[in-house]
């Protein structure tokens, strides 16, 4: 696969039954048409199946399962089933009203990961963000929006925020530029909450947090933001994400997630070491 923009993106729970549906094909020789011919369907749809590209058809995945060799009535039930979760909307979609088609792909990597890693050269992350600091940056980026609007994209932040709480919570790490906690959102008191906020972060276990200093000159991250996501399932790979003002980018070539992540380390290299943050935090939450 390569770049993918917009809401195209597949769920992670897509990709692996895809790429799952494409091991059963080359395992029993099959090429794409031979597939096809099995589900009278195209050899297009067979590839757009195997990369996750739209929903799953029941009765596409039943038909291949067969012409690949899998007849155990219970094998097949159980990966019927999964495709029925796959193609289960996410809890974020309740605010389609406020979610770009673009970021709800981010949304639900978010969602299954195991591992995120980031770089934050703008704003605290939106993860460990308090309501009042995310409050005034969703009024400066849509200065236009109605008050209901503010609060249900407000409302999204914060649900998103639940996923650190669950009982398995993935492994948080993001480099945040020293612009981020310098750069005021709201008022003094906003801020200062939001700097605590980031103190008691980087005390959680599974959180990690460092501060680029001005003082680290240039890094390998300054064309902006980005994450990497990694997952539990060892067949799917790293996914990064980058975002501009209206749409984002998900790579998920190995060399395209290599380069980000041989980029993020040597940010890390450059920024303060962890055990520092919490000092870093406090020293700047004085100024503020």
């Amino acid at each position: 696969m390569t770049e993918r923009r917009s809401g195209n993106v597949p769920t992670v729970l897509r990709m692996m039954l895809g790429r799952q549906l494409q091991a059963l094909r080359e395992s029993a020789g099959l090429t794409h048409e031979e597939a096809a011919e099995a589900i009278y369907a195209s050899a297009w749809t067979i590839r757009r199946m195997e990369r996750a590209e739209g929903g799953l058809k029941l009765h596409n995945v039943k038909g291949l399962l067969m012409a690949y060799g899998i007849t155990n009535v219970h094998d097949i039930d159980a990966f019927l089933a999964l495709v029925r979760d796959a193609n289960t909307p996410g809890w974020w979609h309740t605010y389609t009203d406020v979610l770009p088609g673009w970021f709800r792909t981010f949304v639900g990597l978010e969602e299954a990961a195991s591992l995120i890693r980031g770089y934050e050269p703008h704003c605290v992350p939106g993860l460990l963000q308090t309501e009042d600091y995310a409050r005034a940056l969703t009024v400066a980026g849509f200065a236009d929006a109605p008050d209901d609007q503010i609060g249900r994209r407000v409302q999204l932040r914060m649900a998103r925020q639940e996923l650190l709480a669950r009982p398995s919570p993935p492994d948080l790490w993001v480099v945040m530029d020293e612009t981020v906690l310098r750069r005021p959102a709201g008022s003094r008191v906003v801020m200062r909450a939001q700097l605590e906020r980031l103190i008691d972060a980087s005390e959680q276990p599974g959180i990690t947090l460092q501060v680029l200093p001005f003082a680290a000159g240039p890094h390998p991250a300054m064309h902006g933001l980005f994450y990497v996501f990694r997952f539990p399932a060892p067949e799917l790979p790293d996914i990064v994400y980058g975002e501009n003002m209206t749409s984002a980018f998900y790579l998920d070539k190995p060399g395209d997630a290599v380069a980000y992540l041989q980029a993020l380390d040597r940010v890390c290299a450059q920024a303060a070491p962890a055990e520092q943050t919490a000092g870093i935090l406090h020293a700047i939450g004085k100024e503020t």
